[in-house]
């Protein structure tokens, strides 16, 4: 008697495909993958359902911000859409978060002369009991949009890849393109 064998993911990776990128009240589902402050970059693995460490920054750099990514999502990287989220709280790898969409940081990654769109969308926490004043992009400070794109260059740079920034959009922009994402 033969018996087969079901391939099932991990119930780590249910949970997160169960996830729409669409929260209550126009707001988004966010997953953190890396935290603020640190010089490990992360991402979910889903053959295991777990984070797996991707690599490790050099000395003296680190994530400036949270960055998350939205399920449900993919961009035109294969990935799902990242979130680079602008808070002075750090969260922790494997948060779930509900989140607004400011804006976007649009921007053409090239990778061994392959050029992709891999946009940043920029977000703000948002709990029952936290609402934050930021409604838009225009509530950011330039100087604090201008330092995160050029982490994002220099991080891309240091892997031998290309991070172009070519224009910031606002909110209502973030939302169209998240709906473009959406799979």
């Amino acid at each position: 008697m033969r018996t087969s064998v079901i391939s099932m993911p991990p119930p780590e990776a249910i949970w997160i495909a169960s996830i729409p990128p669409l929260a209550a009240g126009g707001l988004v589902h966010a997953i953190i993958d890396t935290p603020r402050g640190s010089r490990s970059k992360y991402k979910f693995d889903k053959a295991s359902g777990l984070f797996k460490l991707s690599r490790i920054l050099p000395a003296g750099m680190h994530f400036p911000c949270d960055f998350w990514f939205i399920p449900g999502t993919t961009g035109e990287d294969g990935d799902a859409l990242d979130i680079a989220l602008l808070s002075e709280e750090s969260g922790i790898v494997g948060c779930l978060m509900t989140v607004r969409l400011l804006g976007m940081l649009r921007a053409r990654q090239i990778d061994k002369r392959i050029s992709v769109r891999n946009d940043r969308f920029l977000a703000v926490p948002v709990t029952p009991v936290n609402s934050p004043a930021q409604k838009d992009l225009r509530d950011i400070a330039t100087t604090q949009l201008d330092d995160l794109e050029r982490f994002f260059v220099t991080y891309n740079r240091l892997q031998g890849r290309r991070f172009i920034p070519e224009r910031r959009d606002g909110a209502k922009a973030a939302y169209r393109a998240l709906r473009q994402g959406m799979n």
